[in-house]
């Protein structure tokens, strides 16, 4: 005997949309079963009817009374069309409820629907909130699971790719080199490298666009004045697009001139600027309005004026180390205290050897010893404690960014106004574990028929040295600043997780559990990459317009995956250890020891790491109970292989990959990515803001050489008025705006934001045993937000609390919308 059901759709529509009230869809359902002859049963379906009196503005309510044939078996799947004339639809749920024996089928879609019309080929297919193994898929459902990847990858039905230029319609998800970040159509000084697919530019993957190929280089494709393509679901939602301008910018050198005084440079913070000369477009961009439109009230953070590009003035709200002690840019222990409680934690690292040494060539580069002898370094520390002894103490600590960046000193010092030097900088380490500066050693190396120069700064109470060892610091805070944007943040972050994203949906079924699990840590990654490539890393963008790297940004970072980049020491307590701040022990909390107690970065992202792998243990190792399970999951195989073959495969004969064949090696790899997309993003990016608004404090770039390089004696300019020397260093006020109003935009929440453990995915909920592991796991969060609060409140953490400091609260799990300096979402999408 038939029964009946009733569908319920809900679709949620854009702002300010409205359907007609005669507005309709089509729902299929397939059976899990397969009939008595081996083959899918018919699909049965009906016309779902736009309730108007039970929808709101927010949320369109579609009802569809459906009859069930006997025998059908359990509803699997659902197949939703739109009629040719309707726009595009996002659909929320649907659920559908057996009135008689009141239970529900739940499809989690979350998705855009075209047209028919758009997409004639393609069915649109939602599987229920049960999750399968591809070996566990219910007979009826193996074909439209199939189907589904195959639409993903763009295959058609002669099996050939469909390698068209994508619209952005479309939901095609497949791989292409980083070709598309020059402009040299229009002009050949906007000619870059192709990133990606050579020897010397091995680069991760983006998604393919398909757009032409430039006519004055075949290698590099076209640049669009549209949004470059990414597949529909991965585009933003409204409310996170008006947090960006839809300008992209113009490729313009921007203003050079500095600005006079530290007293105008304050004005930016208080009652505005004139607007510099030559503005980015940007500028234009009123973030600040925008937030304080939204439908929540305005956070505390963001209530100053914000900026005015209609007005005469320029004026940004004063970030938080300007609030807290506008002088702090001048401390040398905030300096060194910002290498682990800063926006780039990641960088610092244990000297193990002795003396320092350059691994370049010295035929090219010069001589490879480190101006830091030991002789000096003794000097520098006192008679307390030898060189030796500090190192075996475990007490010196350097950042060293001298081979990587004496490669470009040379192409970099072509570029007008910028300069560059290899650097390091040596810290050590005090009994109350705060870190002192002891040296900056800046190198150049030959160069214009110069021989090599290196000097090593230190601080000093003399007033000339002070003022050297002020610039030299300008100096590496810009290379670490350099370093920070283009490694720590964009090539690990978000450059590395695209290529994961895009295997993801190639590979893994949207009802595989391990899709399910990912899935919300790859929200939005690939449109923000894509923006990125629009107006930041491009050439003649914000980044080579504004740091040091200048037009040669972009091949720094690929030299540095070429060197450094391996998958498993992404994963925090790897990278630790490699870096040499924290060694194994079992006794010690989370199995780590670390080399500086007090490191406010590390302590607080090991539990959110550890928080993360229980949770992520116990949801692998309940759909996979051994390595047969491992064995038999052809997706996951694949997706794994895909990784390294199309979305890392300069590197995919390299160390670091781990293999995949038991479940502690999935929760590793699925871990290592989880952890890359939440905490390392979030650690990195959301307290920009607050620490380089005020540049000062961490410049962008240093446009100028030091005094003495070259010298005999130090020209008598700077004696006379070393200020405005290191002014003449620092970005000029174009570029100190257009980065304080980038990062003001990069350090911003959505109103919409997702933020790791807060809601429970449908998927997660349907089963009992993972809804189970998913509340320990937000129980976890919930202590570890305790846990940062009570120890910024610790007087004994001074690397965490002290007058004048910002407390270091980046990693608290949940956040309000806005600059706040603390929460972290599941995904890289800012």
């Amino acid at each position: 005997m038939a029964s009946n059901i009733i569908a319920i759709v809900s679709v949620i529509p854009k702002i300010n949309e409205t359907f007609p009230s005669d507005d309709t869809l089509l729902l299929f359902f397939a059976s899990s079963d397969l009939d008595r002859d081996g083959q899918q049963k018919p699909l049965i379906g009906g016309v779902a009817e736009l309730i108007k009196n039970e929808s709101t503005a927010e949320k369109y309510k579609y009802v569809a009374k459906i009859q069930v044939p006997k025998g059908f078996g359990e509803i699997g799947a659902v197949i939703v069309e739109l009629k040719d004339d309707s726009s595009e639809k996002f659909i929320d749920t649907v659920i559908v409820a057996n009135p008689t024996s009141h239970n529900t089928i739940t499809f989690s879609c979350t998705s855009w629907v075209q047209p028919k019309s758009l997409i004639p080929d393609q069915r649109r297919v939602f599987f229920s909130t049960k999750s399968y193994l591809p070996g566990d898929t219910p007979a009826g459902l193996l074909k439209l699971r199939a189907e589904d990847l195959e639409n993903l990858r763009g295959q058609k039905e002669d099996g050939t790719v469909d390698t068209n230029e994508r619209k952005a319609f479309e939901r095609i998800y497949d791989y292409d080199v980083y070709n598309d970040l020059g402009d040299p159509d229009v002009d050949t000084k906007w000619k870059r490298p192709v990133l990606g697919g050579s020897v010397q530019y091995p680069y991760p993957r983006r998604c393919r666009t398909g757009r032409p190929a430039t006519v004055s280089d075949p290698k590099s494709e076209q640049r669009s004045t549209e949004s470059f393509y990414v597949p529909r679901d991965e585009a933003f939602s409204e409310v996170k697009q008006k947090m960006f301008p839809s300008n992209p910018g113009k490729k313009d050198k921007l203003g050079a001139k500095p600005f006079t005084d530290f007293t105008q440079i304050d004005l930016m913070f208080r009652d505005g600027i004139a607007p510099p000369s030559n503005p980015h477009e940007i500028l234009q961009f009123n973030i600040i309005s925008t937030l304080n439109a939204s439908n929540q009230p305005a956070p505390p953070s963001v209530q100053p004026t914000p900026v005015q590009p209609d007005t005469p003035v320029i004026k940004f709200p004063p970030p938080e180390a300007l609030k807290r002690d506008k002088f702090n840019w001048l401390s040398d222990s905030e300096f060194a205290r910002q290498t682990i409680a800063g926006l780039n934690p990641y960088c610092i690292q244990l000297v193990k050897s002795w003396p320092l040494k350059s691994e370049l060539d010295p035929v090219e580069y010069g001589p490879q010893e480190s101006a830091f002898t030991t002789e000096l370094v003794q000097k520098l520390i006192g008679s307390s404690i030898t060189v030796e002894e500090a190192i075996a103490q475990k007490k010196l600590f350097v950042l060293d960014y001298h081979d990587t960046l004496m490669q470009y000193v040379e192409k970099v010092r072509s570029i007008k106004r910028t300069t560059l030097y290899g650097s390091r900088t040596l810290f050590f380490l005090n009994d109350d574990d705060t870190l002192s500066p002891l040296g900056i050693e800046l190198t150049r190396p030959p160069m214009a028929g110069k021989p090599q120069w290196k000097q090593v700064f230190s601080p000093s109470t003399q007033a000339t040295n002070a003022w050297l060892w002020r610039l030299a610091k300008a100096h590496v805070l810009a290379h670490d600043s350099c370093v920070h944007q283009l490694v720590i943040h964009w090539l690990r972050t978000h450059c590395c997780m695209e290529p994961y994203a895009i295997a993801l949906n190639r590979q893994l079924s949207t009802m595989h559990p391990i899709y399910r699990l990912l899935h919300p840590h790859f929200r939005f990654n690939m449109r923000i990459n894509s923006n990125a490539r629009e107006i930041l890393i491009n050439a003649g963008g914000i980044i080579e317009s504004t740091f040091s790297a200048g037009g040669y940004s972009m091949e720094f970072s690929s030299l540095v995956y070429k060197k450094e980049w391996q998958f498993d020491t992404q994963a925090l307590p790897e990278d630790l250890i490699r870096r040499g701040m924290a060694e194994r022990d079992a006794s010690a909390p989370h199995g780590l020891k670390l080399a500086i107690k007090d490191y406010p970065f590390a302590n607080d992202g090991l539990i959110l790491w550890e928080a993360l792998v229980e949770w992520i243990s116990e949801y692998v190792n309940h759909y996979y109970p051994d390595e047969k399970a491992i064995k038999n999951d052809k997706e996951l195989k694949a997706w794994w292989k895909e990784i390294k073959e199309k979305g890392h495969p300069d590197k995919k004969k390299e160390a670091g990959w781990p293999s995949l064949k038991t479940p502690n090696d999935l929760i590793q790899i699925v871990s290592t990515i989880a952890w890359v997309g939440c905490g390392h993003h979030t650690a990195v990016n959301f307290i920009q803001y607050a620490h380089a608004g005020y540049f000062p404090n961490r410049p962008s770039i240093a446009r100028t050489n030091m005094p003495t390089e070259d010298y005999d004696q130090i020209p008598e300019a700077f004696i006379n008025n070393p200020e405005s020397v290191i002014l003449e260093a620092f970005p000029s006020i174009a570029q100190a705006s257009t980065v304080a109003q980038t990062m003001l935009i990069l350090s911003a929440h959505s109103p919409d934001e997702e933020y790791i453990g807060k809601k429970i995915e449908p998927a997660w909920a349907e089963d009992p045993m993972i809804a189970k592991a998913f509340d320990k796991f937000k129980m976890k969060l919930d202590k570890l937000e305790k846990t940062i609060d009570q120890r910024n409140e610790n007087n004994e953490l001074k690397n965490r609390r002290g007058a004048g400091l910002v407390p270091y609260e980046v990693l608290k799990p949940t956040s309000g919308f806005g600059v706040t300096g603390k929460g972290v979402p599941y995904s890289v999408s800012t």
